[in-house]
């Protein structure tokens, strides 16, 4: 049994949470968005990073699996909680809507999304799912985010 069959209820709300993190988190310049970017900061800086979202709607991406693997296992080692979504295209709903004054192409690559804020209570409500999860054996929790 996972953790979002079991606790259903809670996975609306925190979807919620995340979709407003992520915005709230762009506004503050506290987002750093893309695969290689993301890379780069966890490189120099992971001490920073408290949240970790990689997000993929195809499974069969070999490269993406890979990268996803190596950026997992870095999170884990830094001790970065880390959150796996479907709904790439919410994300750009989102974050594209929030950042209309930059350019465009930045936001190609929604692949991975780290955050760098540490004071926002949804990142609270995020983490607590996160942990939940992992409690319950899903060492990469998971989370979909709908389309409106």
């Amino acid at each position: 049994l996972r953790f979002s069959e079991f606790y259903g209820c809670l996975s609306p709300s925190v979807g919620l949470a995340l979709e407003e993190l992520l915005v709230t988190a762009q506004k503050q310049d506290c987002l750093t968005i893309g695969i290689y970017e993301s890379a780069k900061l966890l490189n120099v800086d992971p001490d920073n990073v408290v949240l970790c979202v990689l997000a993929a709607d195809d499974e069969e991406d070999v490269a993406l699996k890979i990268h996803f693997t190596l950026l997992q296992s870095f999170c884990c080692d830094s001790d970065i909680t880390i959150l796996r979504v479907s709904g790439v295209q919410r994300l750009k709903q989102l974050l594209v809507a929030v950042d209309a004054n930059r350019n465009q192409e930045e936001h190609r690559d929604l692949h991975c999304i780290l955050v760098t804020v540490s004071e926002m209570e949804t990142l609270q409500e995020v983490g607590t799912y996160c942990q939940e999860s992992r409690r319950l054996d899903q060492w990469v929790p998971e989370l979909v985010l709908q389309e409106r």
